[in-house]
């Protein structure tokens, strides 16, 4: 490689080996191996769950007791009906669409669809929004 200059590129191939067994597990290969040869009992035992991704003491009837036992209800606050058609209702009087609104306090359209429809979880920040945009007090009648 005599006169080469800075622009050539060394294109020998470079091997990559996978370490080597370390001299414990050549004893053990070593060891079965003889054992093997001459005839004798080579006992293999499995772990208990090895390779697998359940825990030891698999205690599932614990949990599904609890699970069973538990009735108490649990649902999100929603919006109420009288809002829903508050809403609506100073909506039309404005004469503004869905996203008009929606654009006018800097929410998604789909915001006040779920407002409307009553899916929405009521947000007293976007509720207080409403009114300033709307002109009117949705809140304080409960």
């Amino acid at each position: 490689m005599a006169g080469v200059g800075p622009m050539t590129q060394d294109w020998e191939p470079v091997v990559i080996r996978k370490k080597a067994p370390n001299s414990a597990a050549k004893r053990d290969e070593k060891t079965v191996n003889a054992a093997r040869r001459s005839g004798a009992d080579i006992e293999t035992v499995r772990k208990f769950n090895a390779g697998t991704n359940k825990a030891a003491s698999s205690g599932t009837s614990l949990n599904t007791k609890k699970l069973d036992d538990d009735t108490e209800n649990l649902t999100h606050e929603r919006v109420p009906t009288e809002l829903k058609k508050a809403i609506m209702q100073a909506r039309g009087e404005k004469k503004l669409t869905q996203s008009q609104l929606a654009q006018l306090i800097n929410e998604k359209p789909q915001v006040i669809q779920e407002y409307e429809s009553g899916k929405a979880i009521p947000n007293q920040q976007i509720l207080s929004k409403l009114e300033r945009a709307l002109g009117a007090k949705l809140r304080g009648k409960k």
